[in-house]
Order: C-alpha cells, then structure tokens, then sequence
C-alpha cells in the first residue's frame, strides 16, 4: 500500500465508483460517478478495472501529494492540472514520482474531473459499492467529501518500464460532445399537450445554482399540465425528466430518490448520462427526443468507442 495525503480537498471531492445497485427498494439509489464514462475511461488509462475507485472533484479541484511512486489519469472536466509546478496533460495515463503534489484549480470546461490511480483507491465497501452517497452519508470515506489531512490508501502496482497511454482526441470529442442532450418519451408524456411537449423541445434551458448530485433545477419556459400536477407516488429513475407545480423540469440524478409524484415528461437516455454529469450552473441545454432503438443505438455506437480503449496497446 501506498498513501495519497489531502493538502487541499477543493469544492466537492469525494470517492466514486460505478455506484451501488440493487437497494432502490430501501429508499438507496445507486449513486456513484456523475460522470461514469470519464471514470470508466480513466481506469482504463492507468490499468484498473472499469469501475475502480477515483475521485470526482465538482468545480474546483484539490491538491494531493503522493507518498510513493503512482500512475496516474485525469478525465472529464479539465482542471488545468499541475504537477509539481508544471502542467499535467488530460486523458493519458502519468507517472507521479515519489513526494509529487498534484494540484488541480477551478474548471476550465465542464464540471467535474476524475482522478484516477493504478491500483485503485482502498475503501471499505458498504452494500458493495465504495462510492460516496452524500445525502445519505454512506460509502466513502466516513460517507462525505474529502478533508484537508485525509489519508487515502492505494494498492501500488509498480512497473519496471513506463509508458503512457494516449486517447486520440478525436475519440474524446465524440465521446463528451455536448449539444444536445437526447431524451426518449416519459411515463407520463400524455399528460401535457402536443403544445406544451413541442415547448418542452424546442426551449433552452438553464442549470439553476441549485442543483445537485440529487438533481439538476433546469430554469426556462415553463411548461403547464394538462391535468393534476402530481401523480400517485411510483418509482422514479435515473435521468427522469419531471416537470413540478412550478413547470420548470428537474432531472433527476445519481442521488435521486427513488419514488416522486411529479410527472415524468422524458427520460435521459443512458448514453447521455455522462453529459448531465458534466453540466455546471448557468450552462444552457436543450433536449432531443429519440426512440427506443435511436437510444440503444447511440449506446452501442459509445461502447464501440469505449471498446477500442479497452483493447488499445498497454
């Protein structure tokens, strides 16, 4: 084992996986990386299994010095990382000599940045999952953001020879490309007008300052019920699009509650959950329906990318 010290914990930096599953029932939603593609990515990049524990840094990032010799990999949001003073390259795998301080600074893109270790994170596992669930204040370390002090336990894997790996740019732009964010048809579409759905599609909307790992608060043309504004309470997923009394959407997010009695007027495809992730206060959206098989087809086309990662010369 090896050790990363906390100088700087930043906004919002907390220890992520792919999340738990399996505890909808109990009131638990899965939780995990906001941005799960970057942190899939990144664990590739250094040699982990896809879902191994990193840290999410939200906004501004942290300062952390390395005991030992690590390999590391930064994804998703650029931080302008620097290392020992100098600038760190984004989506390639890095060798952090031993007494190394990694320091990142507030976002240059987009809203979170994943800090990934060959190894891995050492975290105790609750209900099989080490991610942290703030609002529930499971997983983690002691179920919160990180502190200035922490310790964070990696299992070191030394390598006799270094060499990096390199995502072709072009790859990480068809991955993270954010214009649009794709939708399929809510449970609930039939209860709005044909006026009020092309509202919903054809509008920009604004991420209010109060959103969260919870869900994002989207602020713009209200869009109005053709009944009740409320439904009886049902289970409500991830990426659900509701739309409230106040007719602005709120989409539910990787700390949702697991029922609601809003409405649900679409859903977020899963290939575009990673964008959600990645959306910071005052960015401007707009939303796109697709089909069932339109959906399906865009994941596909993100594993095939995915896939020549994973099978890419280590």
């Amino acid at each position: 084992m090896t050790v990363v010290r906390v100088v700087q914990p930043g906004f919002q930096t907390t220890i992520q996986d792919l999340g738990r599953f399996g505890y909808a029932h109990l009131g638990i939603s899965a939780s995990g990386a906001a941005d799960a593609l970057s942190l899939r990515i990144g664990n590739l990049l250094v040699g982990n299994s896809e879902g191994a524990s990193a840290l999410e840094m939200t906004l501004v990032g942290g300062e952390f010095e390395f005991e030992e010799r690590c390999i590391i990999a930064l994804t998703g949001s650029d931080f302008k990382p620097m290392l020992n003073g100098h600038q760190l390259p984004m989506w390639q795998s890095c060798n952090v000599p031993a007494g190394a301080r990694l320091r990142l600074n507030a976002t240059n893109s987009g809203s979170r940045c994943y800090l990934c270790v060959a190894g891995g994170f050492t975290v105790h596992s609750t209900l099989g999952s080490s991610s942290t669930h703030l609002l529930t204040k499971l997983g983690g370390l002691d179920g919160g953001a990180l502190k200035k002090g922490d310790v964070l336990q990696v299992k070191q894997i030394l390598e006799k020879s270094f060499r990096a790996r390199i995502i072709d740019e072009r790859v990480v732009s068809a991955l993270l490309q954010k214009s649009e964010i794709h939708v399929t048809e809510g449970l609930q579409s039939v209860y709005f007008s044909s006026e009020e759905l092309d509202r919903f599609y054809v509008s920009t909307y604004v991420v209010s300052g109060d959103s969260n790992r919870m869900g994002l608060r989207l602020t713009g043309p209200k869009i109005t019920h053709a009944g009740e504004a409320e439904i009886v309470t049902e289970g409500a997923p991830l990426g659900a699009v509701q739309i409230p009394q106040s007719g602005e959407p709120i989409v539910l997010f990787v700390e949702h509650q697991t029922t609601g009695g809003y409405p649900k007027i679409a859903n977020v495809i899963g290939a575009d959950m990673h964008v959600v992730g990645q959306l910071k206060p005052r960015d401007s959206i707009r939303f796109r329906k697709v089909t069932f098989a339109g959906a399906l087809a865009r994941l596909r086309e993100q594993e095939s990318l995915v896939q020549s990662i994973r099978s890419s010369p280590k």
